[in-house]
């Protein structure tokens, strides 16, 4: 983007692992906020993680520099704490009173720097749960989504860290919020605030539709795979070749527009299917009848049709298919990025490309500046920004206090 991003200028410190905390930095770094990625001497976990979990590291670090220091040490601990005496955010996710136990818990960051904000990420807000531990699949079954999500007596979690994901992105908002009403502050003598996002209050909100569904019906919300769908025509669909495709005509207009289309003038007169709501209530018979009348056609053919006329449609994509998507190539949502090798699980670089945010400013995406770091990389770098001289940061790397890479490893 030609001119300055909208974080430039913020620093941000990060206490944080796995997905929710280092969530909300990326979306912090990715508008421009300067983040500081600390991690122990060994590294941040997330980055030996295989399976599920071998993407997380790459995808939710990148924007950010990385500092590997013992913060137990107190020569550690005083080089974390230089860095948030110039902060305007602190972020983690540890559990509660980890925090404290370095050194580092709110009260004592506020006392150091008044102007900070700090940003909590955890489990539950405080209550009754908030000692218990969570994790996104935990939040999910206690919190009514993995039952929406599968079949009736099938809980299943989710296709995707939905809570630590959104959880992240709440607590950046909390943030931005707070460096807002800080800012506004009459002389910009404004104080920090403290903001909590947590998983299992972000899965009810992510349930609240069909609470409020329930509140105003009587009736309790059915599981997706066997609810009562709000549309008449909005279900996949399997045809030629046992290809499958979801298909939806969500209007009077678009019914109408199908019809036409595909020559069902019998149905398009039926009169118990003169209205969406005619339709949802005979769905028992008119889904199985459009089922064996599309069944011979290309799911191609289909989509065509279906664009031709603009009723929603959309093939059934697995992940790794959306890198050769064309719309995400053409308006660069996808960018070239290289995965270090102590994150990626193969013990060297890969070379990929990763989803930006889902959003433009003046009609851009906001730039990837940043690969996430190797361990350390950004040691030396911050360390001489802090004030330490060529001495004192080969006695820091010496010690074990400190952990860098070799060579000049910053960029």
């Amino acid at each position: 983007m030609a001119e300055a991003l909208p974080l430039q200028g913020i620093r941000v410190v990060e206490f944080t692992h796995m997905v929710m905390g280092p969530s909300c930095g990326m979306i912090l770094a990715d508008l421009g906020a300067e983040v500081i990625k600390v991690e122990p001497i060994g590294g941040d976990n997330t980055r030996k993680l295989l399976g599920s979990g071998a993407g997380f590291f790459a995808l939710f670090n990148r924007n950010k520099r990385s500092l590997a220091v013992d913060a137990k040490n107190p020569r550690g601990l005083e080089v974390v704490l230089k860095l948030v005496a110039g902060a305007d955010i602190f972020s983690e996710n540890f559990k509660s009173g980890t925090m404290d136990k370095l050194g580092l818990g709110a009260a004592a960051l506020a006392r150091l720097n008044p102007r900070l904000i700090h940003v909590s990420h955890k489990g539950f807000l405080p209550g009754p749960y908030e000692n218990r531990t969570a994790l996104d699949e935990v939040v999910q079954m206690m919190g009514g989504l993995a039952y929406m999500t599968g079949p009736e007596g099938r809980p299943l979690r989710a296709g995707s860290s939905v809570n630590d994901i959104m959880g992240g992105m709440f607590g950046a908002i909390g943030a931005l919020a707070a460096l807002q009403q800080r800012d506004r502050a009459v002389g910009g003598t404004g104080r920090g605030h403290q903001v909590s996002s947590a998983l299992f209050e972000n899965n009810v909100f992510l349930v609240a539709q069909h609470m409020m569904q329930f509140a105003v019906t009587g009736q309790p919300a059915a599981p997706m795979p066997g609810r009562i769908s709000a549309w008449g025509v909005y279900d996949v669909f399997t045809v030629a070749g046992g290809e499958q495709i979801f298909l939806a005509a969500v209007s009077d207009t678009q019914w109408a527009l199908l019809c036409t289309e595909f020559a069902f003038a019998d149905l398009k007169n039926d009169s118990r299917l003169a209205s969406n709501n005619h339709r949802v209530r005979n769905r028992d018979w008119l889904l199985p009848l459009l089922r064996e009348r599309f069944a011979p056609m290309r799911a191609s053919e289909l989509a065509a049709r279906f664009e031709a006329i603009g009723l929603p449609y959309a093939p059934i994509t697995r992940p790794q298919d959306l890198f050769d998507d064309p719309h995400l190539l053409a308006t660069g949502g996808l960018a070239a990025t290289t995965v270090p090798a102590d994150a990626s699980g193969a013990g060297r670089e890969v070379h990929t490309r990763a989803a930006l945010l889902p959003l433009t400013i003046d009609g851009q995406r906001l730039p990837l500046r940043r690969d996430a770091p190797a361990l350390g990389q950004h040691s030396r770098e911050l360390l001489q920004q802090l004030g330490y001289g060529e001495t004192a940061i080969q006695q820091l790397l010496a010690d074990g206090v400190v952990a860098a890479p070799a060579g000049p490893g910053a960029n």
